[in-house]
Formats: structure tokens, C-alpha cells, sequence
């Protein structure tokens, strides 16, 4: 599959990101906002798990690949695992990217108890280059809204989404999401009046996605 400016906008792909992303465009998104699998063998109360979570030779490939695709002096907002921490920093230093900012998602739940509660999500801000401090930068403490994961074991509520898009990405960009799971980013960048690009391996969250982008 070879893939154009024309072909990458508003759509949704079904496949192997990394395999995607290498026969796109270099330097042809505005930004990328993802939430790929934390490497900890996730699952949810009711079994569901997510695909390439057991394991982490994708992270590093993923990330080069992600680095490739986005334009010079733009950025990327990335979730992690936090047990995870030291790998994806290597990943995405290895790749280029510069760390320039670090979000707190704070929930009104704990997510989960061992030695402390869990009641809070993250997600660093990485730089390809030296893009331009936004208008209006946001909070580096934000209030999560629970969606009840009811489209994905992992769903992201579209209200932390939007107002990253509305900061980071020029009115009008692409937004790339290589881990778009049941398509909470891509709904997020519509309503910031962006266009958005969408890749998800699993069969059921790819058709779960092209569903909520026509609705």
C-alpha cells in the first residue's frame, strides 16, 4: 500500500501500523495524539484485553515511524505505561524526539489498588524539532471524565482530546492517531475542525471506529 496527501486524510485504517506508517508520506501529519498498549498485559473486569500488550518489539519501530510521518517543529502527545516508563522514553528518544511536557490526567476513581491507589493517567509531550509554543498552552493537570469504557477496555474520554488537538495542532491538520482503538482521538479531532487519520490493528475496534466517524 503506497499512500498519498490525499489518501491520508480522514480515513480510517485496519493493519500493522508500523507497516502503514513506513509506506506513508515523511513529514506529512501535524500532529500525533495516541494511546498504544501500556506493555503490561492488560485486562479489564470483563476479560478484554488489548492486542501487542504482552510484548514491546513494536515500541521501538513505532516510534521511528511516528518520528518519520510527522512534520518538522511539530509535536506528539503520547500515554504510557508507567511501569513501562523507561522504555518508551528510550524508544522515543532513539527515535528523535525531545521531551517537553508531561500531563496528569486526574481521575475521581481509583483505576485500580496495590500499594497506592491509582487514581490518575499520563502522557508526555515530545517534540520533532523546535515547533512553536502554542496560544493557549493547557493545564498540565487535567480532570479525566470516566466513559465507562464501553467501546474499549482503554477508552479515552474525548474531553482531555480535544483540548490537546486545539493546542498542539494547527485549525485544519492532520491528526495521526497509530493506536486508535475504538476512535476517541479521531472524533476529538472533527470536533476541533481538524482532519484525522486513524490506524488500528484489531478487526472489531477498526469497525467499532469507522462506525462513530459516520454517525
Amino acid at each position: 500500500m503506497t499512500s498519498t496527501a490525499d489518501t491520508i486524510r480522514n480515513a480510517i485504517w485496519q493493519g500493522d501500523c508500523i507497516e502503514l506508517m513506513q509506506a506513508m508520506p515523511a513529514r506529512s501529519v501535524d500532529f500525533i495524539l495516541t494511546d498504544p498498549p501500556y506493555i503490561v498485559r492488560y485486562k479489564d473486569r470483563t476479560g478484554r484485553s488489548i492486542a501487542n500488550d504482552d510484548r514491546g518489539d513494536w515500541l521501538e519501530p513505532a516510534a521511528r515511524a511516528m518520528y518519520r510521518v510527522l512534520k518538522n517543529d511539530s509535536l506528539c502527545v503520547s500515554f504510557y505505561g508507567w511501569t513501562q516508563t523507561d522504555r518508551f522514553m528510550s524508544a522515543w528518544r532513539a527515535a528523535g524526539f525531545r521531551i517537553v511536557g508531561h500531563i496528569v490526567f486526574r481521575k475521581r476513581y481509583a483505576s485500580k489498588a496495590r500499594f497506592v491507589s491509582y487514581t490518575h493517567e499520563s502522557a508526555y509531550v515530545l517534540a520533532k524539532g523546535q515547533p512553536a509554543l502554542p496560544n493557549n498552552p493547557p493545564a498540565d493537570v487535567m480532570d479525566w471524565t470516566y466513559t465507562g469504557n464501553r467501546l474499549h477496555p482503554t477508552q479515552k474520554p474525548i474531553s482531555i482530546l480535544k483540548p490537546l488537538i486545539e493546542a498542539f495542532c494547527p485549525e485544519g491538520g492532520l491528526v495521526l492517531d497509530p493506536f486508535c482503538g475504538s476512535g476517541s482521538t479521531l472524533v476529538a479531532a472533527c470536533d476541533a475542525n481538524c482532519d484525522y487519520l486513524g490506524i488500528e490493528l484489531d478487526r472489531s475496534y477498526h469497525r467499532i471506529a469507522a462506525r462513530r466517524l459516520v454517525a
